[in-house]
Parts: structure tokens; sequence; C-alpha cells
């Protein structure tokens, strides 16, 4: 099982949108790019660590692409706000793909010089070392099944409305 690291503004938002895709096998929420090993959810909300709220993608290789997992989280964050993600503003959620080779980090910036060619237009993504991934608390993890109405909700005062329709109230 492969894992990839990315730092796309709310964990709780783009860990259920990658985790709908074919080949995605689970997804963890958590805080990777700064230098403390442990730090609280209330800490890096209030831009105190240096981490980013970032999602640890396990996928099986021979199902989906890294390739195919970067246009996934692409298509899903605003590459051209440096100050974060839609309403959640901050270092803590400004965009990183955080490489863990050589040939991820080749792969990144590929993709980062694609999109700003395809966009005209500077596009604020980090391309950064891996260093260590901290899970963050247990209630942030898969936080879309177990409070759908707050998640609904977050999505509409978001405007992360690309997969809106999935939780869509009759």
């Amino acid at each position: 099982m492969n894992k990839v690291y990315l730092a796309g503004g709310c964990f709780w938002c783009i860990q259920d949108y990658i985790s709908s895709f074919p080949g995605i096998k689970k997804v963890i929420s958590g805080y990777s790019g700064g230098k403390e090993k442990a730090v609280t959810y209330k800490e890096v909300k209030e831009q105190k660590t240096g981490h980013r709220e970032t999602i640890e993608v396990s996928y099986n290789e021979e199902e989906v692409s890294l390739n195919e997992i970067i246009d996934i989280y692409l298509s899903y964050v605003d590459p051209l706000d440096k100050e974060g993600q839609f309403i959640d503003k901050g270092f803590s959620y400004t965009l990183a793909l955080f490489y863990q080779n050589e040939v991820e980090r080749n792969l990144f910036e590929q993709k980062i010089k694609e999109l700003e060619t395809k966009l005209n237009h500077e596009v604020y993504i980090n391309v950064l070392p891996f260093s260590f991934f901290i899970e963050a608390e247990e209630y942030h993890q898969d936080y879309s099944k177990k409070n759908p109405d707050n998640f609904y909700q977050e999505l509409v005062n978001s405007s992360r409305v690309c997969h809106l329709a999935k939780y869509k109230k009759n």
C-alpha cells in the first residue's frame, strides 16, 4: 500500500472527497509540516505550530496512480488562493504536496508547472519534503460520516460545492 500526504485546506472536506475515488483505501486527517511532533487541532487552527491540516492517503497503485490522485486533489482545491482555502484562512489551511522521494517531488513540480501554464497564473501550492504526520484527534476522522448535517453545512458555507449533491437533503 502506498501513501501520499496532501494539505488541501480543511481536512474534513478533502478527506471526504478523495476517499470517494476507486483505489483509495484509507484517508486519515492530521497535521504535517511543523517541527513539533505533538500538537492539537486548537493549536494548529490558531496558527501556533507551523503545521498544515493534511491528509494521509493510502492507495493501491494498481487501481489508481499517484498522477491521478494529484489530478483529483487539484480538481478540489483553489490553487490561486495564497491565504488558505475558501472560508478557511491562515497558514494551516494553505496548500502543500509533501514528497517522500525525488520521483514524487518531480511529479508534483511537473503538475504545478502544467497547472500554471493552463491557468496562465502562478499557483500557490508548496512542494515540501515530508518529515512526519500526526494523526488528528478521533472526532476529526471520517467527520462527514459521523456528522453529516454539520459536514453538509461546512460544504455550503465554504463554497466547496463540487460534490455537494452527494449530501443534498430531501
